[in-house]
């Protein structure tokens, strides 16, 4: 689950990049790197947090 969740930094990367670059060959050029990069930070980050967010969530749902 935490690797198809951290697959959503590829849409995330690309939104901002083109956001603050606009639709340029050399923004889209450094889309993949920015991409990598973000996903080595989110997929441990999710990693560790998957934990806590289903023992929050099953509080939620008993309450």
């Amino acid at each position: 689950m935490p690797l198809i969740l951290s697959l959503m930094t590829c849409v995330v990367s690309a939104i901002s990049i083109v956001r603050a670059q606009g639709l340029t060959a050399p923004a889209l050029a450094m889309w993949p790197s920015a991409w990598a990069l973000s996903w080595a930070i989110a997929f441990p980050v999710l990693l560790l947090m998957l934990p806590v967010v289903k023992r929050v969530t099953a509080v939620i749902v008993e309450m």
